[in-house]
């Protein structure tokens, strides 16, 4: 799969074109680059990666969408499925959205969300969700602007930087 329209980012500058395609393993380096560069207590309930870490050690390379602009990676979202059951094949989960700091603003994680809903229909997903940090106000209006609407909200889910985190619950139906 390869995307590659501009869009609009929030500051009114368009993104050069660009290029979406499946990871591969050798994009794993730059991915834990990425991660370390935009890690916060604000986004990540995890710990900051080592910098050594194989981003591929819980997800294949198939799952994990790439942003490209002129060759060099500048974004990545990943995807998984929320349970084994057969039950909830139809739903898929963003387990990870990433944009280097000097790509951001310029519409790179709108590509990515959309072409993460393209490869999801085309999986036969009726329904994209995602958790993201209540207070994470950023984001969740990206999320909003995109179609995804808040499902639930799990209050004091978390224990991070010194307080109590809300997790929210949001999803955009494809079909």
């Amino acid at each position: 799969m390869t995307h590659s329209d501009a869009a609009p980012g929030r500051s009114g500058q368009t993104a050069e074109v660009l290029s979406i395609r499946p990871a591969v393993t050798a994009d794993g380096p730059r991915l834990v680059e990425l991660d370390r560069a935009t890690w916060s207590p604000e986004n990540a309930v995890a710990p900051l990666r080592d910098d050594a870490a194989d981003f591929f050690e819980r997800r294949p390379p198939d799952d994990v969408l790439v942003a490209e602009d002129d060759g060099a990676v500048v974004g990545y979202t990943q995807f998984g499925r929320p349970t084994p059951l057969a039950s909830n094949e139809h739903v898929l989960h963003i387990q990870g959205l990433a944009v280097a700091p000097s790509a951001r603003r310029q519409g790179v994680a709108r590509q990515l969300l959309e072409a993460a809903a393209a490869e999801a229909a085309r999986r036969g997903i009726r329904k994209l969700g995602l958790r993201v940090l209540g207070g994470n106000t950023a984001a969740r209006t990206l999320y909003e602007s995109a179609g995804f609407v808040v499902e639930g909200v799990l209050r004091e889910e978390f224990w991070l930087d010194g307080r109590y985190v809300d997790d929210v619950l949001m999803a955009r139906r494809l079909t």
